[in-house]
């Protein structure tokens, strides 16, 4: 299902880098979307860059040193303007080649990696960018498609089992673990994909946020086929 298909009332969609970081995220907004096609050839920046971890940062001179085609150059021009915008925006902003992030397997009814739909947590005001130039791309759900997993009662007892202190801690336990950030999909749930080349703007759980936090998770990857990320 393409993002046109199954957009849901908590997505805006603006035509501008100025409107996506102007645009206030209010009542069920919380996923702002600058939709734009982008030409060149970001598969040629991608073969040629090389994956020294799993999750390798290419810096900026890394994509300068590439010897581009007509098209990869203008994939490269295209990258390194998302990053001075962002830049200049007070971001700091990463772009990752990714092979496979690390997988959460130490519990096995809860999981706190990103390929679990979670929510990014901050103690100050800010907001999570990410546009995938290749490869599979990362997924969102409407906040009244998940359920939080601590609240789930047979994982809230079996985190218990784990806690084993007092009441009045285990709150504390859930958030100091992450584990009250991650929500299970429930059975009718339309994930919306975020797409190739679209930027995201999502909205961040911080002390003065007036929306609830974008429920999203990174994909699983294509077998054999990197992904171009841009995040931060």
């Amino acid at each position: 299902m393409s993002s046109a298909q199954s957009d849901h009332h908590q997505v805006q969609r603006v035509a501008t880098f100025s409107e996506l970081i102007n645009t206030k995220f209010q009542g069920e907004i919380n996923a702002i979307c600058w939709s734009r096609s982008l030409v060149g050839d970001f598969k040629e920046i991608v073969t040629q860059l090389e994956l020294k971890d799993n999750v390798t940062e290419v810096l900026i001179e890394d994509l300068l040193a590439l010897q581009l085609s007509e098209h990869g150059h203008q994939a490269r021009q295209i990258i390194l303007n998302d990053i001075q915008r962002l830049t200049d925006l007070g971001a700091l902003p990463c772009l990752n080649l990714l092979k496979n992030y690390h997988r959460d397997e130490e519990l096995d009814f809860i999981s706190t990696d990103v390929y679990s739909y979670h929510v990014d947590r901050s103690p100050i005001e800010t907001d999570t960018f990410l546009c995938t130039y290749h490869g599979a791309a990362s997924e969102i759900l409407p906040n009244d498609q998940v359920e939080q997993k601590v609240l789930i009662p047979e994982i809230r007892e079996k985190l218990k089992k784990l806690h084993q202190g007092s009441e009045a801690e285990f709150e504390t336990f859930l958030v100091d673990n992450f584990f009250d950030l991650h929500y299970q999909p429930k059975a009718d749930a339309q994930p919306i994909n975020l797409g190739v080349g679209q930027l995201w703007r999502l909205a961040v759980d911080h002390p003065t946020q007036q929306v609830l936090g974008c429920v999203h998770r990174a994909p699983n990857e294509k077998p054999g086929e990197y992904r171009l990320l841009l995040i931060c």
